[in-house]
């Protein structure tokens, strides 16, 4: 096995780690949250916020963004040529998992977390959700497509290279 696979294979997993953490929270937590009362909703959304920061996401979140274009152009020097599945790969994880992570999922987190939810009335409560639960649950949809085509280029790219 020769750097390249190593490298390819490396990013295949952390963006297959979170391809899955995000599509996981799609299918099952968002749907749970989205049952709650408006109070329990954001109080358990800025849970899940500050626990989501730790060094198992950031591996995966930050491995990917690293290891993939490293990757790219492991291969190249390797082999003389570019991966066009590969390419793709860090296409669709730079854009759209991480950058719309970056761009859209984090400002709102960053502005629910900075709420005292325990000040505010029913109305002020109900306003706030509305306003953060569809615009967050949109992107993270995106990011979430982006994520699952990234690793399935990243698959790809691996089956292409045998």
């Amino acid at each position: 096995m020769n750097m390249s696979n190593i490298f390819i294979t490396a990013a295949t997993v952390l963006s297959g780690l979170l391809a899955g953490l995000f599509y996981g929270y799609d299918c099952s937590v968002i749907k749970g949250l989205g049952k709650l009362p408006d109070r329990e909703y954001l109080t358990a959304f800025q849970h899940i916020n500050r626990e989501i920061q730790n060094p198992y996401f950031f591996t995966s979140l930050m491995g990917t963004l690293i290891l993939l274009p490293l990757a790219v152009w492991i291969y190249y020097k390797e082999s003389g040529n570019y991966s066009a599945w590969l390419i793709a790969a860090v296409f669709f994880y730079w854009i759209g998992a991480f950058g719309i992570t970056i761009v859209a999922n984090v400002p709102l987190n960053n502005w629910i977390d900075g709420i005292k939810l325990e000040n505010l009335d029913t109305e002020a409560l109900h306003t706030i959700r509305v306003k953060f639960e569809s615009n967050w649950n949109k992107w993270h949809h995106v990011r979430t497509y982006a994520a699952i085509l990234s690793f399935c280029c990243s698959v790809l790219s691996l089956i292409k290279l045998k």
